[in-house]
């Protein structure tokens, strides 16, 4: 059975999640502070966490640094907290997705499903880097991308941010570690650049780059790679 902790001290969405996730045969173990989340998480170790970030004895970012000392479990924030800079420290503490309140039962339960998922994938061995979608194939090791059969040419810097989201399936990366990782530290608000290489591989990549299939645009926050 699959374990969720769910750190959240309103009662009545309590219950609610209780309810939903029982209903489909989750393990729930609710906690309505950080301290009892922390105490839970380590008797527990829960599959999955709910976290709110609103929580009355320390704030749910400092519960994602605390569990990240020591664990890789995903962490799926929930929020009444709309501002960019607040979800984007959340994402930068370690959660894994930021889901932002009111929100629907149905949304809230695929982005579990899909959490769960990427836990229970196994990770690629170094020689089998082969990431393969219903448009296009990307070759990590050999460094080479085909689409509908014909190579598809793509920079360094392409490459880069590619390689970043590819490897972390389904993960929201947010703007400010993309733009370190491929720009460097000093060009972290030069959130023009993603704009643009991300436009060059949807158009090289994606069948329809308007409306992308892969390369999804979480407003605000960052980008991430579906498979």
């Amino acid at each position: 059975m699959t374990r969720v902790l769910v750190v959240e001290d309103d009662p009545q969405l309590v219950r609610a999640l209780v309810i939903n996730l029982q209903a489909r045969r989750y393990g729930v173990d609710p906690a309505p502070d950080g301290t009892t989340a922390l105490r839970i998480a380590a008797a527990r170790q829960p599959d999955v966490v709910l976290l709110d970030l609103g929580l009355p004895d320390m704030d749910g970012t400092d519960v994602i640094r605390a569990l990240r000392g020591w664990s890789r479990v995903p962490i799926l924030v929930l929020s009444a907290r709309r501002a960019s800079d607040e979800k984007v420290a959340a994402l930068d503490a370690g959660a894994d997705d930021y889901i932002t309140k009111p929100f629907s039962m149905d949304e809230l339960l695929a982005r579990l499903r899909a959490a769960v998922r990427r836990t229970d994938d196994v990770p690629l061995a170094p020689e089998a880097t082969l990431v393969m979608t219903d448009g296009f194939t990307i070759d990590l090791l050999a460094k080479k991308a085909t689409r509908a059969g014909h190579d598809v040419r793509l920079t360094p810097t392409e490459w880069h941010l590619l390689e970043i989201l590819i490897t972390n399936p389904g993960r929201l990366i947010t703007q400010k570690h993309l733009l370190a990782e491929v720009w460097g530290v000093n060009q972290s608000n030069k959130t023009n650049y993603l704009r643009v290489y991300m436009a060059q591989l949807r158009r090289k990549l994606e069948a329809d780059p308007a409306h992308p299939r892969y390369l999804i645009t979480e407003p605000g926050m960052g980008y991430r790679f579906e498979s």
